[in-house]
């Protein structure tokens, strides 16, 4: 099943973007996951190709409309489409590691660039988008946003990653930080690889990495640490 990506924005230029190279880009070129990049403007109905507004009640800048959105998103994703639909936001409910998996695991997803202040509520409401947010912090538009949560979704879909292993044991599939990683040369300016990662057994290093993880997790995201069973 190929994953199915619909961009909208104002900006179909930026896509695949860098998702046309490495893994990714040749998962693209095989057909394992497919992109198209919509133009909102298409469905204006103006000569000027309208897409935005005043906001009502006063206020600085401009709002996305409804009615444009609403005939792009009708076209690209009619009823009986199973992808949902997503609109990046800061707003929105921070983007994990687990909603991403789900993500892969389904047909794809129809994806909403908002511009501007924002999009018009009525929009979000009547079309049931899922407001997505990478983080706390505000870009000028939802393109790297949505070039951020594809490159997430893509490398997880089957056979795009060389060792499926490596996936699952990095960051936040275990709900904590990743380990640090080490490789030749044994010795770098003084510093050497850790005595447990060339010792040969097994399980002293797997108990060594969990400790390293719920140290890094500790110490840069405690708030990771609340529903997780840390070793004794």
């Amino acid at each position: 099943m190929t994953f199915k990506a619909s961009v909208l924005t104002l900006y179909p230029e930026m896509f695949p973007g860098g998702l046309g190279l490495s893994l990714a880009g040749r998962a693209l070129e095989v057909g394992t996951w497919s992109v198209e990049a919509i133009q909102i403007r298409t469905f204006a109905s103006d000569r000027h190709h309208t897409v935005d507004d005043t906001p009502a009640g006063g206020g600085a800048g401009m709002v996305m409309r409804a009615d444009v959105l609403a005939k792009a998103i009708d076209h690209t994703s009619p009823a009986g489409d199973p992808r949902p639909r997503l609109l990046m936001s800061p707003r929105g409910k921070p983007l994990t590691q687990a909603r991403v998996r789900e993500l892969a695991g389904g047909p794809g997803a129809v994806i909403v660039c908002g511009r501007f202040e924002g999009v018009d509520q009525r929009l979000i409401e009547a079309r049931g988008l899922e407001e997505v947010s990478i983080g706390d912090f505000i870009l000028s538009g939802g393109e790297p946003a949505a070039l951020v949560l594809l490159d997430a979704v893509v490398r997880l879909l089957p056979g795009v990653m060389g060792n499926a292993v490596s996936g699952e044991e990095e960051s936040f599939e275990n709900g904590l930080l990743e380990h640090p990683h080490y490789t030749r040369p044994q010795e770098f300016e003084g510093r050497p690889i850790p005595d447990v990662l060339v010792s040969g057994n097994h399980k002293k290093i797997a108990a060594w990495r969990r400790a390293e993880s719920e140290k890094l997790t500790r110490e840069r995201r405690p708030d990771l640490l609340a529903a997780q069973p840390l070793a004794k």
